[in-house]
Formats: structure tokens, C-alpha cells, sequence
């Protein structure tokens, strides 16, 4: 089967999630290419799973000071730019076109009556209607990459016919207690330090686009990003200090730690996603940089883990196949291979959920 992957370029969890979903394809025996929008391309690292990708300018959102700049987004958007790329991908010789939240892909397969399957966290919204999602966006999850099928990534199903996440096999590692990885990259580096400095008996590591090279700053490390060390990193790690991205939050939940997320303000699958941990009690979510909400937090327990299963490897066999099995099918076998901690099953009885056996 050959196919046409369009990756969403901007948050490095769409490209985790891809990476993983890549390397199942290749196991699956199928011919995959892949496309990249929203991102400079000097600025991908740690690509070699997708082979030689082609990269398009797409869409971005801009971000300043940890929140949306709607002015700054609206200024980036090369409207003719983005038409001509739609226009000249020919899917032709294609049996099957895929898009994780990708712009040019999912119109391309639109304008070229293509089935295009849309894999994402962001696709949930065409299930569960959040209320964090007001009119305009709506019209952005509507409009931004348009799918037939979509197939949304989430941490609990809520009665839909939802899979699980796409995880890469985590080692664990021996826990450093009072040692807590950050991961804040739409926050300003400055705001950051300021908010970790005062809890002198914590070591944190944090991980910023804004840092070049390995800097030590009191009870702060100050990292270059590199999933490799980031992954080893976290796995020691007492806990977890990151924006509400779906890939890391999913990642953490899996290796037992402890989470404490700040989503961007205006970024409304952000909003959504800490609405979503915390009513699972999965977990402690803060608006703003808050160095009492972080005290609190570091104080709290750890965690159990939350065991996926291998979605990836599952999901590229029924992509290969053809779906041949119903969707639907296809989720319930998967939840009923998920186990909860006791925290998160009692939470989610409580909402009056079943958990899929």
C-alpha cells in the first residue's frame, strides 16, 4: 500500500505521534511518504523515521508571552501560497492519504475527492463537542484540515468511538525524587526561571527552543532540545512541568509521573485538554505561572501509570488492511486493553462511565 502521510509541523507532539505511527507503517509493510507544514524547516531534528519529507509552509499559529497572538497568526498566513501547494500535490498514484491536523494534505485529498484519514488528538472535537471550542474555533477545526474520517486520539473514550494514544515503548528508570523536568516553550525563558528559582531544594530541568547549549543556573539545568536526553531525562524524573499538548502529557501518564500543566492561553485544544485531565483527575493544571500552585504540586504523592496499548502498531495493521474492521470495533478492543490507576478509575465511575472489559 503506498501513502501519502501529511504531519502537522508546529508542536513537536504531533511529530512524536507521527514518528511512532511511522515506524508502525514501515513494520506493516507499507510505502509511506511524508509531508510537513508549519515549520521552518531548519528548525525539524531528529527526523530519520520519515525518510526523505518534503516540507510546506502551511499554517502556523503565533504565540507570544505563553498566549495566541491572533494578529501575529493572521500575518503569517500566505494565502496563495498555501493554494498553490494544495493545487500542485497531485495524490494520484496515492491508495491512501493520512493527515495528522496537516493543512495541505487534508485539502489536497478535499479538492481531489479523496478519502483522507484524519489521525489527532485534535479530531476528538467532531465527537465530543467541548464547550472550550467557541465559533471561531470551531470554524478553525472545521475548516484548517478537513477529513472523511476521522479518527480521534484521547485519554479516556467518554462513550465514543475513540483510540487510545500513540506511544513509543518507555523505558523507566530509576526515580530522582525532588528532580522535576519543564517543558514550556511558549513561555518566555525568563518568566520560567523566575517561577522555578525559589524552590531551591528542586532540580529542574528544563527543556527550551530558546537554549543553545547546556547552561547551569543554581537548582535550574538549562537544555537544548533532543528527544533522546528529553526521553531519558523524563523518565528519572519525579514529575513533569509542561504545557497541555496531548504527545508529553501522554508520555508522562504512561511512566507514572506526576503532572503539572499550564495551557496556552487562547489555544483552545489546550483549554480542552487541561479540562480533560482534571476531570479524570489525571492531573494539576495551572492558568498562569503560578509559584503557589507549583508548591502545592510538589508536595502532592506520586503516581501510578496509566498502560496503554501498542495503538500504533494496531492501527497501521488496520490501515494496511483496508479497515476492514469497523472503527468502532476497533476502540473497544484497544480500552479494554487500557488499565487506569485506582485514582483515575474511581474518577471516572464517579462520571458515570463504564470501564471497557
Amino acid at each position: 500500500m503506498k501513502i501519502l502521510f501529511g504531519v502537522q509541523g508546529t508542536g513537536n507532539g504531533h511529530i512524536s505521534r507521527c514518528r511512532t505511527l511511522a515506524k508502525a507503517l514501515t513494520k506493516a509493510g507499507a510505502n509511506v511518504d511524508y509531508i510537513l507544514s508549519g515549520r521552518d524547516p531548519k528548525d525539524y531534528f531528529d527526523m530519520n523515521a520519515f525518510g526523505n519529507y518534503k516540507t510546506f509552509r502551511g499554517v502556523s499559529f503565533a504565540t507570544l508571552n505563553g498566549k495566541i497572538n491572533l494578529r501575529k497568526t493572521i500575518q503569517r498566513i500566505r494565502a496563495f501560497r498555501l493554494i498553490k501547494d494544495v493545487h500542485d500535490l497531485d495524490l494520484s498514484t496515492y491508495d491512501c492519504i493520512i493527515s495528522d491536523f496537516e493543512p495541505v494534505s487534508a485539502w489536497a485529498a478535499y479538492y481531489q475527492h479523496r478519502n483522507c484519514l484524519g489521525i489527532s488528538n485534535q479530531v476528538v472535537c467532531q465527537y465530543l463537542k467541548p464547550k472550550e471550542y467557541g465559533l471561531i474555533a470551531n470554524v478553525i477545526m472545521k475548516y484548517y484540515a478537513p477529513v472523511t474520517i476521522p479518527i480521534g486520539l484521547h485519554w479516556f473514550h467518554f462513550g465514543h468511538k475513540l483510540l487510545p494514544p500513540m506511544i513509543d515503548p518507555l523505558q523507566t528508570a530509576p526515580q530522582k525524587d525532588n528532580t522535576i523536568v519543564v517543558y514550556l516553550p511558549f513561555e518566555s525563558l525568563d518568566d520560567i526561571i523566575t517561577l522555578l528559582s525559589p524552590f531551591s531544594d528542586v532540580h529542574f530541568y528544563c527543556f527550551h527552543p530558546d537554549v543553545k547549549q547546556l547552561i547551569n543556573q543554581g537548582n535550574v539545568t538549562l537544555q537544548p532540545l533532543a528527544r533522546d536526553h528529553f526521553t531519558q531525562t523524563l523518565a528519572g524524573c519525579a514529575g513533569i512541568i509542561a504545557n497541555t499538548g496531548f504527545a508529553l502529557i501522554s508520555e508522562a501518564l504512561v511512566l507514572g509521573k506526576k503532572i503539572l500543566t499550564k495551557p496556552v492561553a487562547g489555544q483552545f485544544e489546550q483549554l480542552y485538554n487541561a479540562s480533560c485531565l482534571e476531570q479524570l483527575n489525571m492531573a494539576t493544571v495551572m492558568m498562569n505561572l503560578d509559584s503557589q500552585k507549583l508548591a502545592h504540586w510538589l508536595d502532592l504523592p506520586a503516581v501510578d501509570p496509566v498502560i496503554y496499548p501498542d495503538v500504533a502498531t494496531e492501527l497501521a495493521n488496520w490501515i494496511v488492511t483496508d479497515q476492514q474492521e469497523p472503527l468502532l470495533s476497533l476502540s473497544e478492543r484497544l480500552w479494554r486493553e487500557t488499565q487506569f490507576p485506582a485514582h483515575v478509575n474511581n474518577r471516572i465511575k464517579s462520571l458515570g462511565y463504564v470501564i471497557r472489559k
